[in-house]
């Protein structure tokens, strides 16, 4: 493939071929755009072209912008400024850039140095290949404006990089991209020497907010831009050094580095914050060599903290610094605060158990078949009582003998209950880690998460206990009837027979069982939603299967780790027939299922528990979150810059990627009348 551009040196003469008619052959002849991409930019090139010449569209330098300009927050990057590669595009300098010249320029940006490329073209006006004193000179001072600080272009600095030929001062595009890399840093040198009047190496915070406003003002948010003079604050004197405005400079320089640096950590640390020390150690951990100094985190942390760089501090608190588009939250402005009516929060509370109920009612029914509560109570010490062998023939059984309703003996009272119970248990483990979480970080620590769920799990005991024990005599009753002829009777008989002290028979197993099956659930299921499928990251949202693989998985050890309380409750709720065994509370039942049955009985129908709760749960969670996206949730606050905004379209991200280099030689280049360095506007 052809190189898209001949390499040019300072010994290159001014009056060699154009190097800018050599480019533009070389994309149109020797770049394959792919047919989607053409198709992408035709649909914009056409939106936005609005002369038409001869039958043929074009654009003019307005209509330009408007094809290239991102949507977003325009008042760090003007429109003005933007109308600087309008330059670039017109290659035939009419005025007009057609369909041709747009694909060209569209090509040129997907090159990795089209900010330098750009740049190039800006400072060689009349199109040589070469950049001579003159030109430098001249598109610098047209773009900088008569109030910016003087910069003196008779500096050994400027000589070192613009070598001599016949008298005349010439620069290549490879040396000239080095140039541009350290030409703020010259800037900042002349700059704080020229503000320094009495030599003692300070100036005044005005001064520095001065420097900085020129050289890199485009890149800071207003709210770090009112606070630039604090930074005096960080040494006694009340004034600023070289050394502070150089690192407040390699700050800005490297803030991609620095918003890397920052995700991560706050990413890796348990409460979703950190300090100094955590950023210096976690920029040392993932680099070669030292990123940041002491003084460099020093200064991130001042502004990022409003002054108290001791504190811990979250991604939200870093937002003014990493994006100059942040404006200050709304939860920040004295406003009063706003009460919600009380029918409002009514409604909200109803319509979480409603959420609630639906998505357990949805999971109980999916699920109901594989409930294996009349596996636990069979008792493997009674003569003549073994009915099922394992769960397959206990399946086939009640087929063969009660046909398949028999598998849904008992879902009326399942799905009466299920509403309160999974309201209740969705609803109380919301409202507690809501309260436990951090509203910055959306972090909630461990001890939290399992107060939560547990708490959750115990207040649920109120509706499941009743439930259970209802639905177990229903489900075991059917086979029984079978085999001693009895008339099977409804849930109405059981209550009546039960009564109210009746129902929660059983109570404290299935406190046992519900309070550490929530805590290990609640906490899994999270964890897994966050740390294994990444949800928030980058603004990710789970899909279908992670949903429900996340709720799936989660069920599974919370389900078999509870199986000997859940096995206890069963045989505590079940009415012992003759010649069973008797028990007289928790403990007594723990210790004969143990003695009579061995350890393993404990476990009996724990891999149908898992088979039971992992769908279960997974379908509930997952009915209960797509129901849970209701009007009056909150959305997370986010921090969203140039490594996260996807708002526009790629080719509009590289068009304002490609103003970088021109924006570093000033902030305002571009934005005056007659600033073009042709001298047109």
């Amino acid at each position: 493939m052809l190189p898209l551009f001949q390499t040019v040196h300072c010994d290159t003469d001014a009056k060699s071929a154009s190097i800018t008619s050599s480019a533009l052959s070389s994309v149109r002849n020797a770049v394959a755009v792919p047919e989607s991409e053409l198709k992408r930019w035709r649909r914009t090139f056409d939106a936005n072209a609005k002369v038409v010449v001869d039958g043929e569209k074009f654009l003019d330098r307005d209509n330009f912008v408007n094809a290239i300009a991102p949507t977003g927050d325009l008042t760090k990057i003007g429109r003005a400024q933007f109308a600087i590669l309008f330059r670039v595009a017109d290659t035939s300098k009419r005025g007009l850039v057609s369909w041709s010249d747009f694909t060209v320029f569209e090509t040129l940006l997907k090159r990795p140095d089209a900010d330098y490329w750009m740049a190039f073209e800006y400072f060689d006006v009349d199109n040589s290949g070469t950049i001579t004193y003159e030109e430098f000179k001249n598109a610098f001072s047209a773009g900088v404006g008569p109030d910016s600080i003087p910069f003196d272009f008779n500096c050994d600095w400027i000589k070192l990089y613009l070598g001599k030929k016949n008298g005349a001062h010439v620069l290549g595009y490879n040396e000239f991209t080095q140039l541009m890399k350290g030409l703020q840093g010259e800037r900042l040198r002349q700059s704080f020497k020229y503000l320094d009047a009495d030599q003692d190496g300070f100036i005044q915070p005005e001064e520095f907010k001065r420097i900085i406003l020129e050289i890199a003002g485009h890149k800071l948010s207003d709210a770090v831009i009112e606070r630039l003079p604090t930074l005096c604050t960080l040494s006694p004197g009340g004034r600023i050094s070289y050394s502070e405005v150089i690192a407040f400079h390699n700050v800005i320089r490297e803030m991609d580095m620095v918003e890397r640096i920052l995700r991560e950590a706050t990413a890796k640390s348990k409460d979703g914050r950190i300090d100094q020390s955590e950023f210096i150690n976690h920029s040392a951990a993932n680099s070669r060599y030292s990123l940041f100094t002491p003084m460099e985190a020093s200064i991130i942390f001042h502004f990022a903290g409003r002054g108290r760089s001791d504190q811990r501090l979250s991604i939200l608190d870093f937002g003014q610094l990493l994006d100059p588009r942040w404006m200050a939250p709304h939860e920040e402005v004295d406003t009063p605060a706003v009460k919600v009516p009380f029918l409002q929060q009514l409604a909200h509370s109803a319509y979480n158990f409603v959420q609630g109920g639906f998505a357990g009612a949805a999971g109980a029914t999916i699920v109901y078949p594989i409930d294996m509560g009349v596996m636990q109570n069979q008792r493997s010490t009674v003569v003549g009582q073994m009915l099922y062998k394992n769960s397959i023939d206990c399946a086939q059984k009640i087929f063969r003998n009660e046909g398949f309703l028999g598998f849904y003996r008992g879902l009326g009272p399942q799905l009466i209950g299920v509403a309160p119970e999974k309201a209740i248990k969705l609803t109380v483990n919301d409202l507690v880690r809501g309260r436990a979480t951090d509203p910055e970080t959306g972090r909630i620590k461990l001890h939290w998460e399992l107060i939560a769920g547990g708490t959750a799990g115990g207040c649920q005991v109120v509706f499941t206990n009743p439930l259970e024990i209802v639905k177990i005599r229903l489900q075991i009753q059917g086979e029984a009837a079978k085999v001693e002829g009895a008339v099977p009777r409804g849930a109405v008989h059981i209550i009546r027979q039960l009564g109210i002290l009746g129902l929660y028979r059983g109570a404290s197993a299935c406190l046992l069982r519900d309070i550490p099956f929530s805590a290990i659930y609640f906490p899994t299921y999270w964890h897994l939603k966050k740390d294994l499928f990444k949800e928030g990251y980058n603004g990710k949202q789970l899909s279908f299967m992670e949903t429900l693989g996340s709720a799936a998985i989660a069920g599974m050890p919370a389900a078999y780790l509870t199986t000997p309380a859940d096995v206890v409750k069963t045989r505590l709720q079940v009415e012992a027939r003759k010649g069973q065994t008797h028990y007289k509370g928790l403990t007594d039942a723990f210790v004969k299922i143990y003695q009579e049955e061995g350890f393993k009985a404990l476990f009996k129908g724990g891999p149908a528990r898992v088979i039971r709760s992992s769908p279960q749960f997974g379908f509930t969670l997952l009915a209960y979150e797509y129901l849970h996206k209701y009007p009056w949730q909150a959305k997370p606050r986010n921090v969203e810059t140039a490594l996260t905004s996807r708002q526009d379209d790629l080719s509009k991200i590289r068009a304002r990627n490609a103003l970088k280099i021109l924006l570093d030689v000033h902030g305002d280049i571009g934005r005056r009348a007659g600033s073009s360095p042709s001298g047109k506007a």
